[in-house]
Parts: C-alpha cells; sequence; structure tokens
C-alpha cells in the first residue's frame, strides 16, 4: 500500500447510505430526494473563496454554480418559476456567497416542499410557468428531480474531492 493512498484513506467520511423512508411513495421520493439535496449542500460548506466558485473541469463547471443552478431547477419544476436561460443558472455572480446561495437553496427546497406535501395525488399536474405546455405529474417531477440532483452530487463529489480531498457524504 502507497504511503499517498493511506493518506487519503484517512481524510474518507464515513459514507452515510440511503434514508428509510415512510411507508407510501410520496415520503419514499420525497425521502430520496432530501437526502441527495442534504448531500448537495454538505459539499459546499466549508469551501473557501475562491475554490467554491473555481471551475473543476473544462466546463468551468463549480460547486457554487451548481447549487445555484439546483435552485433554478427547484423553483421551475415545484413552484412554476419560469427561467429565461438555463445556461446562465450554473453561473454564480460576484454577489453570491456560499451563506447565501445555501440559504437561497435551503429556502427553495423548504418551499418545494410544502408543494409536495401539499400534493393529495402524485398523478397530478405540478406547477408550470405560464406558456410551457402542459405539466408532467408531480410523481415524473419527484422522480426527474432525484434524478437530477444525483447527477449533480456526483459532480459535486469529484469537485470537492479535486479541492480538498475530502470523500463521502
Amino acid at each position: 500500500m502507497s504511503g499517498n493512498y493511506a493518506k487519503r484513506s484517512r481524510t474518507r467520511a464515513k459514507d452515510t447510505g440511503p434514508p428509510l423512508t415512510g411507508a407510501d411513495e410520496k415520503a419514499i421520493l420525497r425521502g430520496f430526494l432530501d437526502y441527495l439535496r442534504n448531500a448537495v449542500a454538505d459539499k459546499v460548506e466549508g469551501v473557501s473563496e475562491p475554490q467554491v466558485r473555481t471551475g473543476g473541469v473544462p466546463s468551468g463547471t463549480n460547486l457554487l454554480g451548481l447549487v445555484k443552478h439546483l435552485a433554478f431547477v427547484e423553483r421551475f419544476y415545484f413552484l412554476g418559476e419560469d427561467v429565461g436561460d438555463w445556461r446562465t443558472t450554473m453561473r454564480p455572480s460576484a454577489q453570491d456567497t456560499v451563506d447565501s446561495v445555501l440559504a437561497g437553496y435551503r429556502a427553495t427546497v423548504e418551499r418545494a416542499n410544502q408543494v409536495i406535501d401539499a400534493c393529495p395525488d402524485l398523478a397530478r399536474p405540478s406547477p408550470r410557468p405560464p406558456r410551457r405546455g402542459q405539466a408532467p405529474s408531480m410523481r415524473w417531477v419527484l422522480v426527474h428531480m432525484i434524478e437530477e440532483t444525483g447527477r449533480h452530487a456526483g459532480h459535486a463529489d469529484i469537485l470537492r474531492e479535486q479541492i480538498d480531498g475530502s470523500t463521502g457524504r
């Protein structure tokens, strides 16, 4: 075993498994989504400037941009807010800070969870911005948001490991 491997294994956080959630479909889907939302937010906490906004791959994807983007996606699908240009949702502004982006994301998640909790039937349409066509079902949105958030949680895992070697959830 090389010394480099031994050193890295000491920085490895205990990985947590998926949640044991409620008995009905909505509780299970929301439980998994909340689990992934927390994983993304946790990856940003404790990262200093400028590392939190420094692109770790040629596309420029960065931790702060991922969280900002996910807040836009949550507002689009759960709150019916329109997005003018999706490409800009990944770019934090100079005024964005870790605290402000995380607070915005958490507030958006709280509002989204209120919409999810109030939905009596997952076959019902989700909120939809005006002029966007027929809304998908809340079930579809929950599954899509698990996929979207999980995908970006994986990106955040890689970016965080590049910054300081931190791994795990």
